[in-house]
């Protein structure tokens, strides 16, 4: 799938090159770009199994999966960000909005066992 609002490059895992994104899941990504109309800059996007941030976890997480999103944000942008996230019924949202390093995490994962959706957290 061809993205308007982002690259392959962006999207790519770090760690083996690969670009896993679902397709569904990037749909409602763009459709958000495009509703708050400002540039997302991508701090992760798919990240593959083996990727040493995946790989320290016990199963692999919802950047894995090709349906999670970093969007690296601050201030009146991140509160745009997580508004309509919520508006657009994403389920998975975390928030890091400390030091230099300050993002959103989005994902639309189901409800699971070990992964309970919908779900926010902070890093």
């Amino acid at each position: 799938m061809e993205y308007r609002y982002f690259t392959e490059y962006e999207l790519k895992c770090s760690h083996c090159g690969e670009h896993k994104m679902d397709d569904d899941f990037m749909t409602k990504i763009e459709a958000l770009r495009h509703e708050l109309d400002f540039p997302f800059t991508v701090s992760s996007g798919y990240r593959c199994p083996e990727h040493p941030i995946e790989a320290a976890k016990k199963a692999p997480g919802a950047h894995a999966s090709g349906r999670a999103i970093d969007i690296a944000c601050k201030g009146d942008k991140a509160h745009r960000l997580l508004e309509a996230a919520l508006r657009m019924g994403l389920s998975g949202i975390g928030v890091n909005q400390k030091g230099d390093y300050r993002f959103i995490h989005l994902d639309d994962l189901e409800n699971e066992e070990g992964r309970p959706r919908p779900w926010v957290w902070s890093y």
